[in-house]
């Protein structure tokens, strides 16, 4: 019978840690750039506290498990590959943000740098699949179990998990290690994605990896 529930072979399995980068995921990133301190408080602070207390944890001990069980570490980031921004999708143009190629706001977090021999793809359009040759990557990788996480929930997690789904991937979702603005959009996002894909949350994942190494 077909299913999605599938426990990861770690063999043919990836992780995908999607925008968690300093132009986003911090305080200081390009992204807030322009908010007074008041405003940001009020539309970003309580996501930035869930951030740093709980998702950015999850992600951290998810990929020391993978690491673990040698599953395939990698991570995309919004950067273009041009300083002015030329090549971003349209969607990217009219949502009027740039990432310019080489910046800071560019890099992933320091607490989630990938490691030395660590795949990082940037991107220029809401999904990994679409801007980026991830697919070709993983099919040489012979993957064919992704698991997903990141920024935002609602927007370029499930533009990724979409995509891979379509692709002919098996999908996993860790709920708890990925992070939109609202625990409203959170919830709709997590309910309405379900359908593609396997849910889990991270102590879930991390007890799968650890019977997969017995």
């Amino acid at each position: 019978m077909l299913t999605r529930d599938v426990p990861l072979d770690p063999t043919a399995s990836a992780l995908i840690y999607i925008d968690v980068q300093n132009f986003s995921a911090r305080r200081d990133g390009g992204e807030f750039k322009n908010l007074s301190a008041e405003e940001f408080a009020t539309r970003y602070g309580a996501f930035f506290d869930t951030f740093e207390a709980e998702t950015l944890p999850n992600m951290q001990r998810l990929r020391d498990a993978a690491r673990t069980a040698g599953i395939e570490v990698m991570y995309t980031t919004i950067e273009s590959l041009t300083k002015d921004g030329r090549d971003r999708s349209l969607d990217y143009k009219i949502t009027g943000f740039n990432v310019p190629k080489g910046s800071w706001d560019g890099r992933p977090l320091d607490a989630l740098a990938p490691g030395d021999d660590e795949i990082w793809l940037p991107k220029s359009s809401s999904s990994v699949f679409v801007s980026t040759n991830i697919d070709y990557v993983l099919r040489c990788l012979g993957v064919r179990q992704v698991v997903i996480m990141g920024l935002l929930t609602d927007q370029c997690v499930e533009g990724a998990v979409r995509d891979a789904c379509d692709l002919g991937y098996l999908v996993t979702q860790v709920t708890d290690a990925c992070l939109t603005y609202t625990p409203e959009r959170q919830a709709a996002s997590i309910n309405a994605i379900k359908g593609y894909c396997r849910q889990m949350t991270t102590d879930e994942l991390i007890d799968e990896l650890k019977g997969a190494a017995k």
